[in-house]
């Protein structure tokens, strides 16, 4: 069995249990394989002086065992929209001498960064002072946010280059990385996963009479659904869907699930066009009430400025529910039938046209569904195991 140092600043701890949901699972579907033991170092960044919204940090456990994974959480000291640029060193200075110390214990086969920021260029000192080789995946806005940023960019080539292979969750995204300056022969695409057990079809009038009695959610249970999920920031394009609310019949409400900085601007939005009967903010959703809710959505609106390959794209389709999104990252790999639903210009007169046209002829949920048939975590694990062992073997 090979051993794999797996770091991620995004990982699911005590009091944050979603943070990071789609990287636990697919590193628990690697390690259910049985030929790769993995474990994860999760840094938690901390600001030198107390600060309220970091407080409930200081709960996590420095090591658990979740499943098969072993998760440890060393801290790292950071500063508030300062420390940006040189997060990288200060995770890597923070978590070296455990990473040697693991290493002696029991020596790894390979490192791997969950993210290609800040992640990236950490896990690459780490790999470096081990003499092992590195793998570092890239999801989105690690390239389009950071790859922006010059010190930043220079961190993620330098740590691009040093890696045995780079991970993409989209062809789209694996040309934005090419460009960018990264070798393009060492770039696979590795799509993200699904749980299948979780995300499927139920039948709509029933998952929408559930989730409107309960407690908590209660969302209206007549007329037709539209539901944004994602965290609630600018570039996730909430406002885009809010605005094209008038420009649809008056039967069709909007429901907004997730939490974030946007939300007072959003509300105050809503006011102003009059539309509080008709706009809903669930704030965060439970982990298993999200697939019931999606299941009750007539559409998935998510009008964002910039993805890889959103799970939340596919999360909308195993269950059945078509969806709306502009022609970012990896949309035109996911939505490639009209049953999946529609890809639009990003302003609120496109979206509304487009909901009016995937509303005025649904397909079915059976026929959406169809459309993430490939999308598993088995398929997942499967694919990452062989790149994984691949590039160990040629290190």
């Amino acid at each position: 069995m090979k051993r794999l140092l797996s770091i991620s600043t995004l990982y699911p701890a005590p009091g944050k249990a979603g943070f990071g949901r789609f990287v636990s699972r697919q590193m628990e579907a690697l390690a259910a394989r049985g030929d790769w033991q993995v474990t994860v170092v999760n840094p938690i960044g901390q600001p030198p002086l107390p600060l309220k919204r970091y407080a409930a940090l200081k709960a996590i456990p420095r090591v658990e065992l979740q499943g098969e994974i072993t998760v440890h959480h060393p801290r790292f000291h950071l500063v508030p929209g300062l420390s940006g640029p040189i997060n990288p060193s200060l995770i890597a200075h923070a978590i070296l001498p455990l990473a040697r110390q693991l290493h002696a214990e029991q020596p790894f086969d390979m490192v791997d960064a969950q993210f290609f920021y800040p992640d990236g260029p950490a896990a690459a000192k780490v790999a470096q002072a081990l003499g092992l080789p590195l793998a570092i995946k890239a999801r989105g806005s690690d390239i389009h946010l950071w790859g922006e940023k010059s010190l930043a960019r220079r961190q993620m080539l330098a740590a691009a280059h040093q890696a045995s292979v780079l991970l993409a969750v989209s062809c789209a995204l694996a040309r934005d990385m090419a460009a960018m300056g990264m070798p393009e022969e060492r770039i696979r695409v590795h799509y993200t996963g699904l749980d299948r057990t979780r995300f499927r079809p139920l039948d709509r009038a029933a998952a929408r009479q559930l989730v409107s009695a309960l407690p908590g959610v209660q969302v209206w249970s007549e007329g037709r659904l539209l539901l944004c999920v994602g965290a609630l920031l600018a570039i996730k394009g909430q406002a885009l869907a809010i605005r094209a609310l008038p420009l649809l019949p008056e039967d069709i409400r909007l429901v907004i699930a997730g939490t974030g900085a946007d939300e007072p601007a959003l509300r105050r939005l809503v006011d102003q066009l009059g539309l509080a009967n008709r706009v809903q903010f669930l704030g965060a959703v439970d982990h298993d009430v999200l697939p019931h809710l999606l299941c009750a959505a007539d559409a998935m609106v998510l009008p964002s400025e910039r993805e890889g390959l959103a799970n939340a794209w596919i999360e909308a389709l195993a269950c059945g529910t078509p969806v709306v999104i502009p022609d970012v990252g990896g949309a035109r790999e996911v939505v490639q039938s009209p049953s999946a639903g529609r890809i639009v210009a990003r302003t609120s007169e496109d979206i509304a046209r487009a909901i009016v046209d995937l509303l005025g002829d649904p397909p079915s949920q059976d026929a959406v569904a169809a459309t993430a048939e490939r999308f598993s975590w088995q398929a997942n694990a499967v694919e990452l195991a062989g790149i994984y062992a691949e590039a160990a073997a040629k290190h």
